[in-house]
């Protein structure tokens, strides 16, 4: 029996499964199954395999890299060619883009890579189409742009979404907060520190029975959901923000409008006339969190025009240092910083201090 067969059984054992708290515990085996078929179907077993596909994947460059995902036709090139200035051919049947196409944006000094990617179908998780090479690239983004058509969204949104997070990327979510330790010995303990509606022990053995793991502490500390453990126990899960893009607005009415920019995360467009692209732009970098530090030489005035860009969960100087370079930590004696992470402008601080946005470093030598 084909792995896709198993899936197909699988889902349907589900979907003819009532959901109530006397199931629940099948629920949550069944769907530890479906979890571990599913990674199989992504990393095929047996080792020789082909040599790499047609020049996919692209070098990451630049600070921050930007997916566009949709469906055929629905104006990501367009989109990228008027954003980058880099032509993605454009025509007016679907599949015209069929690999990669890289484009770079300066924007607020950081380079931004885009990419445009082909056009994913439905099924794309289980390998159809380019859809696995697709989403493996989407897994290496900082943002996901998921470009829809105004006047067919919610259908390709819920699509692209259930193909997405078959592959193990949730969007727009926080890792569930659930603590996991493998151990040698003494069976499987659980604590939860708030009431839980979902998981007990019996559901929580059961899953982990289904990865053969036996010994272990989890810690609930959140209301969780059997997937939440799931992806816990996989580990490969990617968490990543995204944005949805709804492109031909010249197509619908005003009152239309109004009602979609209601949705959150949403932005409507028109990539065809360029309406829109600057709410869009800063929609991209709220999303994408990023930190400008400024340098500046010894004696002379901070350099404004390119500044040094780090993601904002690591902004310390060190982290800088080893953005500039690997060796400077080594020769690193102390920074001086201006700016609003310190109580005085210029404050001598250490490598751990940890910067701000707009921030201006000056680093002393050893």
């Amino acid at each position: 029996m084909s792995l896709l067969a198993k899936i197909a059984e699988i889902e349907s054992e589900m979907a003819r499964t009532q959901k109530n708290k006397a199931t629940a515990h099948h629920l949550g085996l069944l769907k530890a199954r479906l979890a571990k078929l599913r990674r199989e179907l992504i990393t095929p077993k047996g080792g020789g395999g082909g040599g790499p596909g047609e020049g996919f994947d692209v070098a990451k460059t630049g600070d921050a890299r930007i997916g566009f995902v949709g469906f055929p036709s629905v104006g990501k090139s367009t989109l990228l060619s008027n954003l980058a200035g880099v032509y993605s051919e454009v025509a007016a049947y679907e599949f015209t883009t069929l690999t990669t196409v890289p484009g770079v944006i300066r924007y607020k000094g950081a380079k931004i890579q885009l990419l445009d990617l082909p056009g994913i179908i439905e099924g794309a998780k289980d390998g159809k189409g380019r859809g696995r090479q697709v989403i493996a690239v989407a897994r290496t983004c900082n943002l996901i742009l998921i470009v829809l058509d105004v006047l067919k969204p919610l259908g390709h949104k819920t699509l692209i979404e259930h193909e997405l997070e078959g592959f193990g990327i949730r969007l727009n979510k926080q890792p569930p907060n659930i603590g996991y330790k493998r151990k040698d010995k003494g069976g499987i303990n659980l604590t939860a520190t708030c009431v839980q509606s979902e998981l007990d022990l019996e559901t929580v053995k059961s899953i982990l029975a289904e990865y053969k793991i036996h010994n272990a502490d989890i810690t609930l500390r959140s209301d969780a959901t059997a997937d939440d453990l799931i992806d816990v126990v996989e580990g490969n899960r990617v968490y990543i923000p995204c944005i949805y893009v709804l492109n031909k607005i010249d197509q619908i009415s005003i009152e239309e409008l109004d009602i979609i920019y209601k949705v959150p995360h949403c932005v409507p467009i028109s990539a065809h006339h360029r309406w829109n692209f600057d709410d869009l732009l800063e929609k991209l970098w709220d999303y994408l969190k990023l930190v400008r530090i400024y340098t500046k030489p010894k004696g002379q005035l901070p350099d404004y025009t390119s500044p040094v860009v780090l993601p904002v969960e690591r902004t310390s100087v060190e982290d800088f240092c080893l953005k500039i370079h690997k060796t400077l930590i080594k020769e690193f004696k102390y920074a001086l910083v201006w700016g609003s992470s310190v109580k005085y402008n210029p404050q001598k601080v250490g490598k751990d201090h940890v910067m701000d946005d707009e921030d201006v470093i000056q680093i002393v030598k050893k």
